[in-house]
C-alpha cells in the first residue's frame, strides 16, 4: 500500500502552528519568527512534505516559476548541451525546467507543446521541427513567453537564438577551395529547416565567389529520419564522379561520413562537419564549432526578459561559429 503524502495541515499539527503559518513559511518566510520557521521546516522534513509551488502560484494569480523546453531526442549531444545551458541560468533565478521530446517529428511538436502549456508554464522554449508555429500565437497573446532555439519560429512573432550558420559553412567551403577542391559535396538530413537552409546558402556563396558553377551536382538534401547517414554519404562516394571533399550538415551526418569513408578505406576525401562532438579531436575531424551551452544560456535569458516585458519588440540573437582545423578538412584533392 502506498503511503499518503503529507499535507500542510499535517505539518501544522506536528509543528503546533496554524496551516496559514506553514504556508507563509514557504512563501513569505521573512514575515515569520525565526524559531517558528525552524520548527515548521523540521516538521516538514520529518514528514517529507514538499510544497506545491505550481498550485501556490496559480492561487495567487501569479507565476509558476517553471519553463518548458521542447527538444528533438535525448540521444543527440547537441540537445542535452543546450538544455544544460538553459537549466544553469534558470536554477540561478529560482526557476524549474520541464523537458519534453518530439523525436524530431513534426506531428509531435504541437502535441508536446499543448501538454507543457497545460501545466501553466511561464515560458516555452523550443527547437522548432514543424514548418509552422502559428498554433502558439494564442498562448503568446495570453502572456506566455515563447523563445525558439537554433531555428526561428515560422508564422509566429517570437524571440530566437540562432547560430551564424551561413558564415560557418562559407568559411568551411572557402578553406576546401583554398586547398584545391572544386567537387565539394554538401549532405544533410533533415534539409527543410532554417539552420540547414542557411548552411547550404553559405556553401553556395563560397562556390559562386570562386567561380564554381556546378556545385548543385554534389548536393544531397534529404528529409527522412529513417535514412542512415553512412548510406547517404556512400551514395555520394559511389557516384561516377565522386566529390573530393564533403561538408556534413550536422554531427550525426559527420559520424556517418566517417563510417562510410572507413568502410571504403578512403583517407583521401576531405571532410568538414558542422557541430563538434566529443571524439572529433581524437579522430582529427575538422569541424565548424560553436558553444551549444551558451546557446541555451542566451535562450533562457531571453525568456526571462520576455516574462518581464511581454509587449516589447521580438529579438533574434546570432551566436558566432568558428572553424576548428584538425586534419580531415585540410587534405588536398588527389590528382593523377
Amino acid at each position: 500500500m502506498t503511503a499518503q503524502r503529507a499535507t500542510v495541515e499535517d505539518v501544522a499539527r506536528l509543528a503546533h502552528v496554524s496551516a496559514k503559518t506553514v504556508s507563509r513559511v514557504f512563501s513569505q518566510r521573512e514575515l515569520v519568527a525565526p524559531e517558528t520557521v525552524e520548527r515548521v521546516l523540521a516538521a516538514a522534513k520529518r514528514l517529507r512534505f514538499r510544497p506545491n509551488a505550481l498550485a501556490r502560484g496559480l492561487r495567487r494569480g501569479g507565476r509558476t516559476r517553471t519553463m518548458g523546453l521542447i527538444i528533438g531526442e535525448l540521444g543527440n549531444p547537441f540537445y542535452y548541451k543546450v538544455a544544460s545551458g538553459i537549466e544553469r541560468v534558470l536554477r540561478e533565478e529560482g526557476y524549474g525546467l520541464v523537458l519534453a521530446t518530439t523525436d524530431d517529428t513534426e506531428e509531435g511538436e504541437e502535441q508536446v507543446a499543448e501538454t507543457l502549456l497545460g501545466q501553466r508554464i511561464d515560458a516555452l522554449l523550443l527547437i522548432p521541427v514543424s514548418r509552422d508555429q502559428a498554433y502558439l500565437e494564442g498562448e503568446r497573446q495570453l502572456g506566455t513567453a515563447v523563445v525558439c532555439v537554433d531555428r526561428p519560429a515560422r508564422n509566429l512573432i517570437a524571440d530566437s537564438v540562432v547560430l551564424a550558420n551561413r558564415a560557418g559553412v562559407e568559411a568551411a567551403t572557402s578553406q576546401l577551395i583554398s586547398h584545391g577542391h572544386r567537387r565539394i559535396a554538401y549532405v544533410c538530413n533533415p534539409a527543410a529547416v532554417y539552420s540547414q537552409e542557411e548552411r547550404l546558402a553559405g556553401r553556395r556563396v563560397a562556390l559562386a565567389a570562386a567561380g564554381i558553377e556546378d556545385g548543385a551536382r554534389w548536393e544531397l538534401l534529404v528529409d527522412d529520419p529513417a535514412e542512415r547517414p553512412e548510406r547517404l554519404v556512400g551514395q555520394l562516394l559511389d557516384a561516377a564522379e565522386p566529390p573530393t571533399a564533403i561538408i556534413a550538415g550536422n554531427n550525426r551526418m559527420t559520424v556517418g561520413a566517417l563510417r562510410a569513408l572507413r568502410a571504403r578505406g578512403d583517407d583521401a576525401t576531405a571532410l568538414i562537419g558542422f557541430d563538434d562532438f566529443d571524439t572529433a579531436d581524437l579522430m582529427g575531424v575538422t569541424v565548424v564549432s560553436y558553444d551549444p551551452v551558451e546557446l541555451g544560456r542566451q535562450a533562457a535569458r531571453l525568456a526571462l526578459e520576455r516574462i518581464e516585458d511581454p509587449t516589447g519588440f521580438s529579438r533574434q540573437i546570432e551566436l558566432p561559429t568558428w572553424l576548428v582545423s584538425r586534419g580531415t578538412g585540410e587534405r588536398s584533392p588527389v590528382t593523377g
